[in-house]
């Protein structure tokens, strides 16, 4: 109960920080388009324009975490993956063991009492 309180309220803090980064991102984005379209037209170079590409689709993710569905398609993706996919999950060596980690610790302990 309390892990997933606590992934609730990160991703709460997420999609708020998104929302955040939108509205600054959105001005710059306005600003921008405006003037690189106006520099495009009074001195007739299209390339100006370019710019607005790459940063509209910052501002189109930003808009779909904040605002859209993206969580709800990365969620249905990621239950896709645990469903069908389960092979790309284990961890190397298997799952880790209370003998391994007593290993490991009584290993440490000798490094650390040999110094």
């Amino acid at each position: 109960m309390m892990q997933n309180e606590m992934r609730e309220r990160q991703m709460a803090m997420q999609i708020a920080w998104s929302r955040e980064f939108l509205k600054y991102f959105g001005t710059f984005f306005g600003i921008a388009a405006i003037s690189l379209t106006a520099g495009a037209i009074k001195r007739k170079k299209p390339a100006f324009i370019f710019p607005i590409v790459p940063l509209g689709f910052v501002l189109t993710y930003q808009f779909d975490l904040g605002y859209g569905t993206l969580l709800q398609r990365m969620k249905g993706e990621a239950e896709n993956i645990l469903e069908t996919e389960k092979s790309k999950l284990q961890l190397p060596k298997g799952m880790i063991t209370f003998e391994s980690l007593e290993k490991a610790r009584r290993e440490q302990s000798k490094f650390f009492i040999d110094k």
